[in-house]
């Protein structure tokens, strides 16, 4: 599935831009997919590593990496950049699912 139709999604579609030498990009990827598993369907997950995607990267004016958005039907609801702990995440997700 192409990143657009991901991002097009009804269901809430978070998008990981990561590079990886990243070290906290990897500690972020740990904790989504642990969140990704308790919360059961509640979002998408899709990780663009911006070193392959670098197009995909500067469309979306990422400068720094671990970069978090939150897509749903295509529109962007949130975005952060750097490292969050996975209680937070899941609030934001959470409000914003």
């Amino acid at each position: 599935m192409g990143f657009r139709k991901e991002i097009s999604s009804e269901i809430p579609t978070l998008v990981h831009f990561f590079a990886p030498w990243c070290l906290p990009c990897k500690t972020m990827t740990t904790i989504l997919h642990s969140i990704r598993s308790e919360t059961n369907g509640l979002f998408n997950l899709l990780e663009i590593d911006v070193d392959i995607k670098k197009k995909l990267a500067r469309r979306y004016k990422i400068k720094s990496v671990p970069t978090l958005l939150l897509f749903k039907n295509g529109e962007p609801l949130w975005r952060h950049l750097g490292m969050l702990d996975k209680v937070e995440i899941k609030k934001i997700l959470s409000e914003l699912a």
